[in-house]
């Protein structure tokens, strides 16, 4: 059986398919502002030609619909290392309007767990952690390291504790960022690492990591 051939959008439905493209939220934060405008001034010029048949006429259905294909593909290419700078920020270990020391971490995360927030006890104790090994100069401070980098820098040090690091990293991720529950023993298990790499020594000539 011959395959159909494909169907080409007419002008309506082309813009329709584009409208509801790009206003889609990741578009609409994360394209330049000129592309913004190039298309806003395109669906006027498109809103022009529906009140007059004879500049229609003019301008075929399959060359609308080719130039939206190709305002959709540039809004793509531009929007797509935004949303992947975007997407990294989201997983930050820390909120980058907060600085503070690897003590008051681990104050928070007891105030929460004696709350029962579990979630906000192993997120903030993990921040310890990380906090604590730049204190000790381990790691080198870094804005936007992301739990797993954390976990692959301390492994280098403390390479006997990077399957505990590891399953520490995607504990905080699942919790912060995902839908992960908590309980007591996710938090005893984050309370069993800290105090660990706290007492340890990292592996002699380990140099400052960063990420």
């Amino acid at each position: 059986m011959a395959a159909e051939p494909p169907v080409l959008p007419g002008a309506d439905e082309a813009r329709r398919w584009a409208a509801e493209e790009l206003a889609k939220p990741e578009y609409r934060d994360a394209a330049p502002s000129w592309l913004d405008t190039l298309w806003r001034n395109f669906l006027d010029w498109l809103q022009s030609l529906d009140g007059s048949q004879g500049d229609a006429a003019l301008v075929p259905s399959p060359v609308i619909a080719l130039v939206i294909a190709a305002i959709i593909a540039a809004a793509v290419l531009l929007a797509r290392p935004r949303l992947n700078a975007r997407a990294r920020q989201a997983k930050d270990v820390f909120e980058r309007e907060t600085a503070l020391a690897a003590a008051d971490y681990r104050n928070r995360a007891e105030a929460a767990a004696d709350a029962g927030l579990w979630g906000d006890a192993v997120v903030d104790r993990f921040r310890a952690v990380v906090r604590s090994a730049e204190n000790r100069t381990i790691l080198d401070p870094q804005p936007g390291r992301t739990a797993d980098e954390a976990a692959q820098a301390l492994s280098v040090p403390f390479s006997g504790e990077s399957g505990r690091l590891a399953r520490a990293a995607a504990t905080f991720d699942g919790i912060r960022y995902g839908n992960r529950a908590a309980g007591t023993a996710d938090y005893q298990e984050m309370v069993a690492l800290d105090a660990a790499l706290d007492a340890m020594k990292p592996a002699a000539g380990s140099p400052v990591l960063q990420l």
